[in-house]
């Protein structure tokens, strides 16, 4: 469950209520921290570190993702999802011995992955003895946990917030300074226990000292940081030591008093005000209090804070910590600082840390004294916000970047960044020119990059479809782009491979793009693959009815994004791998993928795709529901500014639709508008509905130009499903009964 409200109702309150009711009961729990690094399962690595004995006997690929995950041994980037069962499979075991109840509170403020991975948790909770809570401050922008159980917690109403007032404040009252203070509060507990600590009994008695100015957290902030004003001065710094350390560890706490030369003893004064609890974890009484005590602290003293914290993480075990704390200790640029959060970004990045390799990126920018080199880091770290599904941070990142002194070749990476992040918002027309310009910019200055460039011109050319008319411009050009001298990659081939298929025809492009193919396969299998590999050889494979290539590549990109945690490209790969489940015939598993890509988008903030829940909703047949989606897709194709490829799929499920109803003169346009198109994969698998529709409907020319159409690409292709369409196709128009 999901308790939601705004700061001071009473989550916290409520998640100690169930902490000490659970009597039987094993709790573990996790406090998100504003100012906490994006530093990849650092939240669930805090709330499962009590069960860390039980990793062994989980299965052995979600131990070794675990482990790769909270960095105990290095390896590949582990599976996101892998990682999250993990964490399902120690909560459940846990349970073995007793019942468990994990505390998350201010889950806004906890890193995306840890996030996400308890998102993944919470969804696939059934017969385990195991409560989740989550803590939500409002209003927030996180998505992860849509759709959850909630309990909106709403504000005190006037008899209640009475009571509460009156148990706090104990001395007369004047009635006009109690209404006032009740209406000014707003029924907010935290607030009525708080803030009538701020004034004298005489000031209550004659109305005085009731300020009405700031924001209700701002002013319970003020409350607390009264209170951590009247203790001693050793005491306060302390306390914004630990305000400044996420893990609440004592033993970090300890040490890193010692680092400032301040007993720990010093704390007991806080300890007996109640600000703080220092036992097996450093427990603040409320995370309002914390980010008081930080945010109150000048910035000197901030510093100093993170110093000692840096002075006391052990930098074998926890180097990615302390280099933040060292970071955050610093007022100038520092290039061996920056240079170590570099290090930081590429060990977040091989965890499958995409967004904290992106903060690591960004904060090492910041600290660069060299204005190239600040430019440089502020392009790497939008291309981490990019693949981690953050489109407009990144596309604000890049803004910033393209302020600084670019080399020209950072120059071509940040137009052909911002082309992949247009792609990536399904604006293919405005990506299409960016990523033009890119490719000829690069063409003296990385031929391989240029090629790739000229590959992503391709794919936004092939969404922008019917409202883009640069398909054939950018063939052209890459026909005429000069080629490396050594043998040329997969990425090459298919370059070249299309630039023949959507300048000389299909047949002239099977050949190459054939070659192309093998190429993909092999040089993946050979050396590995990224998410940023050609997964648009999905679509050729689809379009040369290679259906064996196609269900690798499909089921092979998911598997990619999943293990990098490549938001951004996770959702398009989804929605192939489910095209493809509703050819096999698994309409549900289909379905399901669609789900999760749904989920993604939701969370990351982006429109979610619809192509892929075309074909589904052609296949299932229930029609009400199916032209809904049909309605709703053909202006959301237009409004997004060039995804003309949608339009095409649109129809092509219209035809498959009708033709399973029987309604062939209904099939009939949106078959032969689809099949005209020449358009990569959905053109071409429409032949074969324009085939039935005209047979159905008595009007043999028409089927019959399609099957000569159909004819001339799948004896091209050669395959056996290809075959296999066009006997089908030939036998329906010789024999329709």
């Amino acid at each position: 469950m999901v308790l939601r409200g705004e700061p001071g109702i009473g989550k916290s309150a409520l998640l100690e209520y169930a902490a000490e009711r659970s009597e039987g009961c094993r709790i573990i729990r996790v406090t998100g921290v504003e100012w906490e690094m994006e530093l990849p399962f650092a939240g669930l690595h805090q709330l499962c570190v009590g069960l860390l004995e039980g990793v062994e006997r989980l299965p052995a690929p979600q131990a070794d993702a675990l482990a790769t995950a909270f960095g105990w041994r290095l390896g590949t980037q582990p599976d996101r999802f892998l990682v999250a069962l993990a964490a399902l499979s120690l909560l459940s075991d846990a349970t073995e011995e007793r019942p468990l109840v994990c505390l998350v509170d201010d889950v806004q403020w906890l890193d995306r992955s840890s996030a996400q991975a308890l998102a993944f948790v919470a969804r696939r909770l059934a017969a385990e003895s195991v409560v989740l809570l989550f803590a939500e401050r409002e209003p927030s922008q996180l998505k992860e946990l849509a759709g959850l159980p909630d309990l909106p917690v709403r504000r005190l109403a006037d008899v209640p917030a009475r009571e509460l007032l009156a148990s706090v404040i104990t001395t007369p009252l004047d009635e006009r300074v109690r209404g006032r203070i009740l209406a000014e509060t707003h029924g907010n507990p935290l607030a009525l226990v708080e803030l009538p600590r701020e004034f004298s009994a005489g000031g209550f008695a004659g109305g005085f000292g009731v300020h009405g100015d700031g924001s209700l957290p701002a002013r319970i902030e003020a409350s607390f940081r009264q209170r951590v004003e009247q203790l001693p001065s050793d005491t306060q710094r302390l306390l914004l030591v630990a305000a400044a350390d996420p893990t609440g560890d004592p033993a970090l706490l300890v040490r890193a008093s010692q680092e400032i030369a301040v007993p720990i003893h010093q704390l007991s004064p806080a300890e007996a005000d109640g600000l703080l609890e220092l036992g097996t974890q450093v427990t603040f009484r409320h995370p309002l209090l914390r980010s008081a005590i930080y945010r109150a602290a000048p910035s000197g003293e901030r510093r100093a804070a993170h110093q000692a914290l840096a002075g006391a993480t052990n930098p074998e075990v926890d180097p990615d910590r302390r280099v933040w704390h060292r970071a955050h200790a610093i007022a100038v640029p520092d290039e061996d600082i920056a240079l170590e959060l570099e290090r930081s970004a590429a060990r977040a990045r091989a965890r499958g840390g995409l967004a904290a390799a992106a903060a690591f990126l960004e904060r090492s920018a910041a600290l660069t004294p060299d204005p190239s080199r600040w430019a440089h880091r502020m392009l790497e770290a939008a291309a981490s916000k990019q693949l981690a599904g953050a489109s407009q941070e990144a596309l604000s990142l890049l803004s910033r970047a393209a302020a600084g002194p670019l080399d020209p070749l950072d120059q071509a990476r940040l137009k052909l960044l911002h082309g992949w992040i247009e792609v990536d918002l399904s604006r293919g027309a405005a990506a299409l020119p960016l990523l033009l310009d890119a490719a000829r910019q690069l063409e003296p200055l990385d031929a391989s990059l240029s090629r790739d460039a000229y590959l992503a011109a391709l794919r936004a050319a092939s969404v922008a479809g019917r409202l883009g008319s640069g398909m054939t411009e950018v063939a052209r050009a890459a026909l005429e782009a000069p080629r490396k001298p050594d043998e040329p990659r997969a990425v090459d081939r298919l370059v070249d491979g299309l630039a023949v298929r959507f300048t000389d025809g299909y047949a002239a492009g099977v050949p190459a793009l054939k070659r192309a193919l093998t190429a993909v396969r092999e040089e993946g299998e050979r050396n590995g693959v990224s998410v940023r590999w050609p997964w648009f050889a999905r679509r050729v494979a689809a379009e040369l009815f290679d259906d064996d290539t196609w269900h690798y590549l499909a089921t092979r990109s998911v598997q990619v994004a999943r293990e990098n945690g490549a938001l951004a490209v996770l959702p398009l790969a989804l929605n192939h791998l489910a095209h493809v489940r509703c050819l096999e015939g698994d309409l549900d598993g289909a379905s399901a993928l669609l789900d999760e890509a749904d989920g993604i988008a939701i969370a990351t903030g982006t429109e979610p795709l619809v192509f892929g829940r075309l074909p589904l909703a052609g296949f299932r047949g229930i029609e009400v529901e199916a032209a809904a989606l049909f309605e709703a897709a053909v202006p959301a194709a237009i409004e997004r500014e060039g995804e003309g490829v949608l339009l095409t799929f649109t129809e092509h499920a219209q035809a498959v639709l009708y033709i399973g109803l029987g309604r062939y003169d209904a099939a009939l346009g949106p078959a032969l508008s689809a099949s005209g198109r020449d358009e990569l994969l959905v053109s071409v698998w429409s032949l074969p509905e324009l085939v039935e529709a005209g047979t159905r409907c008595g009007q043999p020319d028409v089927a019959n130009a399609a099957i000569e159409r159909l004819s001339e690409r799948t004896q091209a292709a050669g395959t056996d499903l290809a075959l296999g369409i066009e006997a089908r196709s030939k036998a329906l128009v010789t024999c329709p009964g």
